[in-house]
């Protein structure tokens, strides 16, 4: 669980001076916290820092706490001077709450005061806009990054945009915490996968655990028939089995999916990149056919697996799968012109959150631009808005992420034992593929249900990295 720290600031001369402003401010800040709790997170409140001497203790308590995220609640004019010490000292994302406790003050009952000793207090817990250009001026002179939340206290849109930092900062700690397990090796020639393994870490913070091929076989050699049957019974019930599967691939697949099961537990995966042929080794080539009804499942269980070496796909699908939208392996087939529709699918994975019936197991004779043949996964995705994301890295190695909304949308699909589906975007499908293009991503993405681009550019935030909408 991850940790919020919370904290609001104002000055204490006023406190003397207004009578009851503190009290009523404090009750601002109690609400909000309240509602931040709500989001399943724990909250370090350090309640109201109003003057310098309160700016250390704030900031060792979070750092004692290690929290992942500061919000900032200016709950009337405050000096800079009681927060860039604990914003430096820190060292943690903040976000500044910009938030009136109403839309907009009475001013008939407010003028209406008369005494103007009240009038400035009443203005005075309304007037939280105030330090805002203040604390953002200091922050940039002080090259400190930080990001504004401006509304009021019971306004859902503010609220959504909190709620989106607060789950852009669940993605990037469980990034942070992920261990990506990589077994075989890239494609031959497929020149855009490739990537810098510590840049890739180095940005989202994850640990990546290389495998031998030969590790995963020797678990599968010891896979017993009685595990073996009742992955068949898994088979039977989370997939819709075609009666074409034969029952010698059912075994070739289920055997291997629970070699993967064992694989992910003992090095403690939370996603999976591979690629190998088994050239020369039958054995090896036994297991690279019958591997994706395990991946598949694996993906459903928020472990996601991308096939082809593809480590960024996999970075993207973990980022979907977390944000609880799904985050399927797929990549461009082909375009409808006469619909302005463009086709995505891939050989598998899928996952299961997205589909738009239960997914299909079915043989395919051959796995095309792979070797040999076995059982595949047949999809469409429901429809609705859809996120398509990429992690991209450029000529100098840097790293940013890609997104795109749009629709999935009803028409046919080809029926050749893959995912695929339609998807109609806002700019056309001509322009969309060109501009998804020129931004540089390998021909692989993810896709998950939702339109979640704001969360995902509040995420690149998080992780520092540059993030391109392309609609």
């Amino acid at each position: 669980m991850i940790k919020i720290g919370l904290f609001c600031i104002g000055l204490d001369t006023y406190w003397p001076q207004f009578d009851g402003l503190l009290e009523r401010l404090l009750g601002y800040h109690n609400e909000i916290a309240d509602r931040i709790k709500n989001y399943g997170v724990t909250v370090v409140d350090v309640g109201m820092v109003d003057n310098v001497e309160k700016t250390n203790s704030a900031a060792l308590k979070f750092k004692q706490e290690d929290v992942d995220i500061i919000f900032l609640f200016i709950s009337t004019y405050a000096l800079s001077s009681t927060v860039l010490p604990v914003v430096q000292k820190a060292g943690k994302p903040v976000v500044l709450l910009n938030l009136q406790p109403v839309s907009a003050i009475d001013y008939e009952s407010f003028n209406a005061l008369k005494d103007r000793g009240k009038m400035t207090g009443e203005w005075l817990a309304h007037c939280q806009a105030c330090s805002v250009p203040e604390i953002a001026s200091v922050f940039k002179r002080a090259e400190i990054d930080y990001h504004i939340v401006t509304g009021y206290l019971k306004e859902e849109s503010s609220w959504e945009n909190i709620g989106d930092w607060i789950e852009a900062a669940k993605v990037r700690y469980a990034l942070n915490n992920n261990r990506v397990g990589l077994i075989g090796n890239h494609y031959c020639g497929m020149l855009d996968v490739y990537t810098d393994l510590t840049k890739q870490s180095a940005v989202f913070g994850n640990h990546f655990e290389i495998i031998e091929v030969s590790e995963l076989k020797s678990i599968r050699d010891k896979i017993t028939d009685n595990k073996i049957h009742e992955k068949i019974d898994q088979f039977y019930k989370e997939f819709n089995v075609s009666e074409d599967c034969e029952e010698s691939e059912l075994k070739r697949a289920a055997k291997t999916s629970c070699a993967l099961d064992v694989l992910v537990e003992e090095k403690n995966l939370g996603a999976i990149a591979y690629y190998f042929e088994g050239k020369g080794d039958p054995d090896y080539e036994n297991i690279v056919t019958s591997i994706i009804a395990g991946n598949t499942l694996l993906t459903a269980n928020h472990i996601p697996v991308a096939g082809e070496y593809e480590v960024k796909n996999v970075q993207a699908m973990k980022i979907i799968d977390i944000f609880g939208h799904g985050g399927s392996f797929s990549e461009f087939y082909l375009m409808d012109f006469d619909d302005d529709v463009v086709l995505l699918g891939h050989d598998g994975p899928a996952h299961f959150a997205i589909a738009k019936e239960k997914v299909e197991l079915v043989p395919v004779p051959v796995y095309h631009g792979k070797p040999g043949k076995g059982l595949s996964i047949q999809m469409s995705v429901k429809h609705g808005p859809v996120t398509i994301l990429s992690v991209v890295e450029d000529g100098n190695g840097n790293i940013s992420l890609l997104v795109a909304e749009g629709e999935s949308v009803v028409g046919p699909v080809m029926q050749i034992g893959n995912t695929n589906s339609r998807y109609r975007f806002p700019i056309g499908a001509r322009t969309f593929v060109d501009n998804w293009s020129k931004a540089g991503p390998a021909h692989h993405c993810a896709i998950g249900v939702g339109h979640i681009a704001s969360k995902i550019l509040k995420l690149g935030e998080l992780l520092g990295i540059d993030v391109n909408k392309v609609c």
